[in-house]
């Protein structure tokens, strides 16, 4: 078990450079021995150090830290070393151009426990919550074959490549629930606050009303006694859905059945699980970790128990001999064109390549069919609103049609 980071502070110094003048600065580490100690490894002969106040509103710029974080962060390590700027060095040049003090915080963190001894790999794998054991693999493959920097580099890609994948899935999902949720609340209010004004008015007519607008007044006096009571309840089981779909392997993995069914948001995903396991295949196995273990790491990836189960079996396959095209084939679950393009990935000793294709082919399928579904959702909107809004208007409207033509 782990053991939890010394918290890194910031400290103001002065003292005299190699040539006995005066400098001042201020240099960020754990405590105050240890900035001394950095300080003379620079030259410095600090004559006074003393950790620096943080501001009562300093806390502000303090925020989570996200994927889109730790893309950055690789990113700009790669762009360091790869300008030849030493590993130590590299952590507080990324580091002092943050605003987000939390990634700030954590990245001086690793920076000293690098500068201490620690491997790169090793001092990530202490924050698990924001390196997963793909990232740590990658690195400390990089570390052991020398070529940490052309790593870095390959890992920033697949990053900015999940990453983007992922943006372009949330938006597909994004979409259609906002639109439903838009229209219950309109709903709602038409039948809470509108539907009683014109029940009042239908209460003097002394006629038989029409049986659709009987049903819309049932319907509000429903929606009036018992809006709270189903609120709550929907509470509850969106809260209830949450943790089992959490503690529960068997909800978890119909859960993930069912989304996969589901029409054009399926195919969607469907697609993005194809990308996102021929984009982690490619770089793992370009990395020169061996296919079964990067197989491994794929099926963590897959981020669906459907396709996780395949590719394990996939793994168990390989393990025993079997091309990696045959055994995707008796899976029955990967498409054809990918199934053959890791056949002369296979045949031709550019495995790597090929999978970057293929990626690259499912991740412009997903961009199209999210554009698609974005433009097909806009008449969508108009018609689901139009239904419930001009049903609501007509129903309340009907009786007085009916007495203009009785008059």
């Amino acid at each position: 078990m782990a053991t939890n980071a010394a918290k890194s502070h910031t400290f103001s110094w002065q003292g005299t450079d190699k040539r006995g003048q005066k400098a001042n600065g201020e240099i960020n580490g754990t405590n105050l021995a240890l900035v001394k100690a950095q300080l003379r490894k620079q030259g410095i002969n600090p004559t006074k150090v003393k950790k620096k106040q943080t501001s009562l509103f300093s806390g502000a710029k303090k925020k989570k830290i996200t994927a889109g974080d730790t893309t950055l962060f690789t990113r700009q390590m790669a762009t360091m070393m790869k300008a030849g700027v030493p590993l130590v060095q590299s952590f507080d040049i990324v580091a002092d151009g943050l605003e987000n003090l939390s990634l700030k915080e954590l990245i001086l963190t690793i920076k000293n426990d690098v500068a201490s001894g620690t491997n790169f790999a090793t001092a990530l794998r202490k924050h698990p919550r924001y390196f997963d054991d793909l990232f740590c693999n990658l690195v400390e493959s990089g570390e052991q074959s020398g070529a940490l920097e052309t790593m870095l580099d390959r890992l920033a890609t697949y990053k900015e490549k999940s990453e983007t994948l992922k943006k372009k899935i949330k938006k597909a999902m994004t979409y259609p629930i906002s639109v439903i949720c838009v229209a219950i609340v309109v709903t709602g209010i038409l039948l809470v606050k509108v539907v009683p004004t014109f029940e009042d008015l239908f209460k003097g007519f002394g006629a038989e009303l029409p049986a659709f607008t009987q049903f819309v007044i049932g319907l509000s006096n429903t929606m009036q006694e018992w809006w709270l009571v189903a609120l709550a309840a929907l509470v509850a089981f969106a809260f209830a859905f949450k943790e089992a779909h959490l503690r529960s392997k068997k909800v978890h993995d119909a859960t993930d059945r069912f989304v996969l069914k589901i029409p054009v948001i399926g195919d969607i995903l469907v697609k993005s699980i194809y990308a996102r396991f021929a984009r982690t295949l490619s770089t793992t196995f370009a990395a020169g970790v061996p296919l079964v273990d990067a197989l491994t790491s794929t099926a963590g990836a897959a981020a669906n128990v459907v396709y996780t189960d395949a590719i394990l079996r996939i793994r168990e396959d390989v393990s025993t001999g079997m091309q990696l095209n045959f055994s995707m084939r008796n899976t029955g679950v990967f498409p054809n064109m990918m199934i053959q393009m890791t056949s002369i990935g296979e045949e031709s000793g550019a495995l790597d390549e090929m999978l970057d294709k293929a990626a690259e082919f499912y991740e412009e399928e997903v961009d199209n069919a999210v554009d698609n579904l974005t433009a097909l959702m806009e008449p969508m909107i108009m018609v689901v609103l139009g239904v419930l809004i001009g049903g609501l208007i007509i129903a309340m409207y009907l009786p007085i049609f009916k007495m203009g033509s009785v008059v």
